[in-house]
């Protein structure tokens, strides 16, 4: 499969197989994020790997709607730094690096779903995470489940062409 085809394909997957990922598949992922560009070569992420049904289900209560965290076969946390002059780069950065592993994860037949943490400071106490560094961006990974596999692309889910690109001027 070709970038083009993993943009094309790549949809939000909730529901997986009792699966574990195999470990090579793990390494493309975790390696498609570190590969990612950031401003100014700053590389501000961290991440860390959750397999642990206990430790993704509780993860799973640190924000709205992600349920698709406990069931996955492994939730990606993207961690930066705390609050400075570079956080918004990092946020962005950030989202780079996920969009490098759930295109990563599509090439290979591996379904994701992004989720927002809305409690960070149960995420850090789950985690670990140490002072001077923060979470709100998780990524479930797993094999789809046969109905989510199956099920068609959502018709007219994504604005027009014409509707987002604008040339030369407003």
């Amino acid at each position: 499969m070709d970038v083009w085809e993993a943009i094309q394909n790549k949809r939000a997957i909730r529901e997986f197989r009792a699966e574990s990922l195999r470990s090579d598949h793990i390494d493309r992922i975790l390696n498609a994020g570190r590969r990612s560009q950031s401003s100014k070569n700053s590389q501000p992420w961290h991440f860390i790997a959750v397999q642990n049904k206990e430790s993704l289900a509780k993860l799973a209560e640190t924000g709205a709607g992600m349920g698709h965290v406990a069931g996955c076969a492994l939730c990606v946390v993207i961690v930066v730094p705390t609050e400075n002059e570079r956080t918004l780069w990092h946020f962005f950065d950030s989202g780079q690096s996920a969009a490098y592993m759930q295109l990563a994860a599509t090439e290979i037949g591996i379904g994701s779903c992004l989720g927002t943490i809305y409690d960070p400071e149960q995420a850090a106490d789950i985690l670990g995470i140490p002072a001077g560094f923060q979470t709100r961006l998780v990524i479930s990974f797993g094999y789809p489940d046969d109905g989510a596999a199956k099920r068609p692309l959502q018709a007219g889910g994504r604005r027009v062409f014409d509707d987002v690109v604008h040339w030369e001027t407003w």
